[in-house]
C-alpha cells in the first residue's frame, strides 16, 4: 500500500485522486483531508503528476497522537538500514499535533532500532503525516516535481492573455493519456500559444497541435521549439472541426474551448466550432478532456462521447472551468 499527498486545495481533492489513478496509481481511496491511499503506483510516473506531491510506501494508520504514532512505529516491522530523518507534515493546519515533537520522538524509536540520523542527505525519509484525527506514516518513495513557476506563460517566447496554467495543463494531459503515457500522442485542437502540447511534452508524450489563426500556429510552435528542443511535436494551421488526421491516429485529445459569449470564432458559431471539435476528436482519438466556461455534456454525448467524470473548478470569481473527462462510447 502506499500513501499519496495530495496538492491543491480542499475543493481539488478528488480531481487530485482521479488525476493520480488515470496517471499513475490503482485503487485510489482518500482518508483523511489531502491524504489517500493506493493499491499499486507506477512510481516512474509520480514525478510528472501535477495535484499528488509525494509517494510513499505505508507503515500503517493511526489516531493523529504523537503517542499513537510512536506506538505503531514502534509495533511496525520493516527490512531497512542506514541512515533515517522524519519530516513531519500537518496537512492543511488540520491537527492539533506538534510536527517537531512528533519528528523527535519518532526520531528516537528509530535510533533505538539501529538507524543513524541524517537530516541532509539520508537513504530513507519517514513521512509522519497528521490530518485531522488520522496520522499515516509512510517511507518516501517518489515526489513529483514542482518546477510549473518556471514555465509561466508570461515568460515564453510567445504570450498571449488567458494561457493557461502549466500545473492545470499537465493535470488535463495526465487525466486524459494518462493510461497510455508515456508512449501516447496527444492531439490539442485549438492549441493556442502550446500551453497543453508543452506539458504533454514534458510527461514523454508527442504532442500534435491545431489551431484555426496562423498567429497562434507560428507562437506555439516558437514556443515548442524553444522549450522542448529535443521532444516529438507538430502543429499545423487548421480548422478544429476537421482535423487533418487519420482515425485513431491519437491516444488522447485535450482542448482548452473558447471562452465567452461571443457569437463566432474564426467562420464558426461558437457552439458549432466545439460540437464539430468533439466529433472530430472522437474520431481521432478514445479518450479525451474537454475544458469550457460552460457544460458541454450534451454536445459531448451527442457526438459519440461517455462523459466519465466532470468537476467544477473556480479559477477567479468571475469564471468556473467545467472540465469534463470523456471516453469513446
Amino acid at each position: 500500500m502506499y500513501c499519496l499527498e495530495l496538492a491543491g486545495e480542499a475543493s481539488d481533492e478528488a480531481f487530485a485522486i482521479l488525476e493520480a489513478e488515470r496517471a499513475a496509481a490503482t485503487a485510489v481511496d482518500r482518508v483523511a483531508p489531502g491524504l489517500a491511499t493506493a493499491r499499486g503506483v507506477r512510481l516512474d510516473r509520480v514525478p510528472t503528476l501535477a495535484y499528488t506531491h509525494h509517494v510513499s510506501e505505508l507503515v500503517g494508520r493511526t489516531d493523529a497522537s504523537v503517542e499513537s504514532a510512536v506506538a505503531l512505529l514502534t509495533a511496525a516491522s520493516f527490512d531497512r538500514e542506514g541512515s533515517v530523518a522524519v519530516r513531519g507534515r500537518d496537512v492543511r493546519s488540520s491537527s492539533d499535533v506538534s510536527t517537531s515533537a512528533a519528528e523527535r520522538a519518532l526520531g528516537g524509536v528509530l535510533v533505538d532500532r539501529g538507524f543513524a540520523v541524517d537530516l541532509d542527505d539520508p537513504d530513507h525519509v519517514l513521512r509522519a503525516l497528521f490530518s485531522a484525527d488520522t496520522c499515516l506514516l509512510a517511507w518516501e518513495a517518489a515526489a513529483s516535481v514542482r518546477d510549473f513557476g518556471t514555465r509561466s506563460p508570461t515568460d515564453r517566447p510567445f504570450f498571449q492573455p488567458g494561457s493557461m496554467d502549466p500545473m492545470d495543463a499537465r493535470a488535463y494531459v495526465n487525466l486524459a493519456a494518462g493510461p497510455a503515457l508515456p508512449d501516447a500522442t496527444v492531439v490539442d485542437p485549438m492549441c493556442g500559444t502550446g500551453g497543453i502540447l508543452l506539458e504533454a511534452g514534458l510527461v514523454g508524450a508527442r504532442g500534435v497541435g491545431n489551431d484555426a489563426q496562423w498567429k497562434m500556429a507560428r507562437g506555439a510552435r516558437e514556443n515548442l521549439a524553444a522549450l522542448l528542443p529535443d521532444a516529438d511535436w507538430d502543429v499545423v494551421r487548421g480548422d478544429a472541426t476537421a482535423l487533418p488526421l487519420r482515425d485513431d491516429a491519437a491516444d488522447a485529445v485535450v482542448f482548452d474551448a473558447p471562452y465567452g459569449r461571443q457569437s463566432k470564432i474564426a467562420r464558426h458559431e461558437l457552439s458549432d466550432l466545439v460540437e464539430g471539435a468533439l466529433s472530430e476528436a472522437v474520431r481521432v482519438a478514445p479518450a479525451a478532456v474537454l475544458v469550457a466556461d460552460r457544460p458541454w455534456d450534451d454536445e459531448a454525448e451527442a457526438a459519440g462521447w461517455r462523459v466519465d467524470d466532470r468537476f467544477e473548478r473556480r479559477v477567479h470569481k468571475s469564471l468556473d472551468r467545467h472540465v469534463l473527462v470523456l471516453s469513446r462510447r
